[in-house]
């Protein structure tokens, strides 16, 4: 990948040393405020860290897009709309034209260039110990051409008819201030330095984050002048933290408080349901997999995981639909494949996944089973609601046709590392977003980090009958062929089993009716920007 400016080839990296003189941003930094209001948030998550680039997850995303800015911005009902560049068109099948924002700048001055683009998109792929990479989002890109200092073309190794949506994902930083950035040097705060509409003041894992309004942001005024964001995996402790009017604003509502809270004279409910589908991953490529023997504990000859009719089983034994009623109280929708409706191009007519525990007991015994096995399933705690509490009615559906499932929770940044660890046979998690195939090519396309593709693929899936067609898709121009691709890449993976839908989440906040408003993302991100106070 190249970048061209004005006709001249160069290298993508502009390697350029920090100035002398770089003033970091830090807490009690002089500022002209915005109306004097703080906006106090209790939060599940907190993010893993501060490099925009470093983990591709929610907990991190939604901290970060307070920060940094992507070019173009995905608004809450699906469109996108712009951000760092102001306009973008197609002008070829693999040529796209961008017009940037000439007066963004970064919080310490420095102006927002062209040429951090190109420098911006080769960094992606060279971010140390990644557990999930942003590279799919730069996996067609072949070189930024700079036709003047506020129009760059990205030319395409193939057509890219999702470039726009790839662009939304991916934060701009600046060649001269993040040239030599580290992981940790965004995390310490020293250069978390962005152009969006607040300002680093202050980080502790899985404490808290402080951050302030940025005085010279290009956009709308922001409303608050002061976020405070705790981080509170209990849930409980959170709903109390509000009701005693400790903040603001709660997300990750406890599905049974959402009722109760809605009566409360000054709380309000703010939900959607999400781009979010919850899903178990099996292990169906290694000949050995941890956490996996038969009834005595003793290994086995190979992993039943591997098999399909295994695999079929474990999906019959799951009670969907249950676990929404009862656990979920009605706040989500059981899954049929691994898009929820919210997502435009998911499969049409998909039949419902069955609960079937004769049969899945039979295929049990068809693949050499018929006294079932031993394993454990893993998940994290805190990442969405009741996730423990699904993991366990999930074991439960697995103890019923001859499974003996125990269920092991892990808080999330060691959930994840190890899941990329490839630790576990089989694991509970989630993914987001707002193109079916967009999950697909990020959760369970074959990994190859030549291309960026399944960079999420934890468990090392490989379907080619489903691969193809979604290649395919990726670079199809055509909508109405584009859809039958991907159509075609989600019934295989679900025939497949290679992952196993579980339900659609839905997302709930919590606020104070009388201090604010909340537009509720189907992101599922909890950030200042959505929130409106309500005037005095």
């Amino acid at each position: 990948m190249k970048m061209t400016p004005r006709g001249k080839t160069v290298s993508l990296i502009l390697r350029r040393t920090l100035a002398a003189t770089f003033c970091t941003v830090a807490a009690g930094a002089a500022m002209a405020q915005p109306a004097e209001r703080t906006l106090t948030i209790a939060a599940m998550t907190s993010p893993s860290a501060l490099d925009p680039h470093f983990h591709s997850t929610n907990n991190n995303n939604m901290a970060l897009f307070q920060i940094f800015e992507p070019l173009i911005r995905e608004a809450n009902d699906g469109s996108l709309i712009p951000a760092l560049a102001e306009s973008w068109k197609v002008v070829g099948d693999t040529t796209w034209e961008i017009k940037l924002r000439a007066n963004a700048r970064f919080h310490d001055g420095t102006p927002f260039e062209a040429e951090d683009i190109a420098f911006t998109l080769d960094r992606l792929g060279k971010v140390p110990n990644s557990p999930g990479p942003f590279t799919p989002y730069a996996r067609s890109i072949k070189e930024v051409e700079i036709v003047d200092p506020t129009t760059i073309r990205v030319h395409t190794h193939y057509p890219n008819p999702y470039l726009d949506y790839d662009l939304t994902r991916v934060m701009i930083l600046s060649r001269k201030i993040h040239a030599e950035a580290t992981t940790a040097q965004f995390t310490s705060g020293r250069l978390a330095v962005g152009t969006g509409p607040y300002r680093y003041v202050g980080f502790t894992l899985n404490e808290r984050l402080s951050i302030a309004a940025n005085p010279d942001y290009w956009g709308p005024k922001p409303e608050w002048a002061r976020v405070e964001t705790r981080y509170v995996t209990n849930a409980g402790a959170r709903t109390a933290a509000l009701l005693a009017g400790e903040v603001d604003l709660i997300d990750g509502v406890p599905v049974h408080d959402v009722t109760r809270l809605q009566r409360e004279p000054n709380v309000k409910i703010f939900g959607t349901d999400s781009y979010g589908t919850a899903y178990l991953f099996p292990d169906a490529v290694r000949e050995q997999a941890p956490f996996i023997t038969d009834k005595q504990g003793r290994p086995l000859p190979s992993n039943p995981l591997r098999d399909r009719r295994v695999r079929e089983a474990l999906s019959m034994a799951i009670n969907r639909a249950g676990i929404v009623e009862r656990l979920l109280v009605g706040q989500g929708t059981p899954a049929e494949q691994f898009a929820p409706p919210a997502v435009g191009d998911r499969a049409p007519d998909m039949p419902p996944l069955a609960l079937d525990i004769a049969a899945a007991r039979k295929l049990l015994a068809d693949a050499g089973y018929p006294n079932g096995f031993r394993l454990t399933i893993h998940g994290p705690n805190g990442f969405f609601a009741s996730d423990g509490e699904v993991l366990q009615a999930i074991a439960q559906g697995f103890n019923r046709i001859g499974i003996d499932t125990a269920v092991e929770i892990l808080p999330p940044a060691n959930f994840f590392t190890r899941a990329t660890n490839r630790d576990f046979a089989m694991f509970l998690t989630t993914y987001t977003a707002n193109l079916a195939s967009n999950t697909l090519r990020q959760v369970a396309a074959t990994r190859d980090p030549a291309t960026g593709s399944g960079p999420f693929n934890r468990q090392h899936y490989t379907n080619p009958t489903m691969d193809a067609p979604l290649t395919e898709a990726l670079r199809t121009m055509d909508p109405t062929r584009r859809q039958q691709l991907t159509t075609q890449a989600m019934q295989e993976l679900i025939r497949d089993k290679g992952i196993i839908p579980v339900f659609y989440l839905r997302v709930n906040w919590a606020g104070r009716s009388d201090r604010l408003t909340y537009e509720p993302s189907p992101n599922w991100y909890t950030q200042a920007q959505f929130a409106h106070p309500i005037a005095p």
